[in-house]
């Protein structure tokens, strides 16, 4: 696996070894984000403040600060995982634009300290058949951490219902045994109580 653009493109990504972990391959990844650098509705990635949940190798997390990203704060519960990130980002010099945070990401709490700001984009790439993205992304609503435009990019299995009233859907794109979707707050009295759903 490599970094498919951006400032460190090329860089290779060291990933977890066994098979819990199943990174974003290179295309989607670059499908991924020439669809936020070119998306009306995304925010831009220059300066992003952005969380990597459900982390894994850390390839999304890398690739927004190889684009521009200002900061990086990966969740990741397995030990082997989080030394993955560790080992790429000393490797790629990126230790003062990252934090690496070993947390249960479906009873997610995040000191706002431990930010650069608020949250711009949130990845979370869960593994599939789950749900588990729906108590992470409860546990992100209930907490000010969220910039007025923050975009939720989900990664889960192509046939996967993604039903979740907080959330308006901006698009779906469907990469093989992937399906990533893109979905923002809805910031309405009604999400609020939507939340709890």
């Amino acid at each position: 696996m490599r970094i498919v653009g951006g400032r460190l493109k090329g860089r290779n990504i060291t990933t977890p070894t066994g098979r819990k972990t199943r990174p974003t391959s290179d295309q989607a990844r670059e499908s991924l984000f020439n669809i936020l650098a070119h998306a009306e509705w995304a925010p831009p990635l220059e300066d992003a403040v952005v969380a990597d949940i459900f982390a894994g190798s850390g390839a999304l997390g890398l690739e927004a600060i190889s684009r521009g990203a200002a900061f990086c704060l990966f969740i990741e519960e397995a030990p082997g995982a989080r030394a993955a990130i560790r080992d790429n980002v000393d490797a790629m010099g990126l230790g003062g634009m990252t934090r690496v945070f070993r947390r249960d990401a479906t009873r997610l709490k995040i000191p706002p300290s431990q930010l650069r700001g608020p949250l711009t984009h949130i990845f979370l790439d869960p593994p599939y058949d789950k749900k588990l993205w729906q108590p992470a992304i409860r546990a992100l609503l209930r907490q000010d951490l969220l910039a007025p435009d923050a975009l939720f990019i989900l990664e889960t299995g192509a046939e996967e219902e993604i039903v979740f009233p907080a959330l308006t859907i901006e698009d779906e794109r469907i990469w093989g045994a992937a399906k990533v979707t893109f979905a923002r707050a809805r910031h309405t009295d009604q999400s609020n109580n939507d939340v709890d759903r």
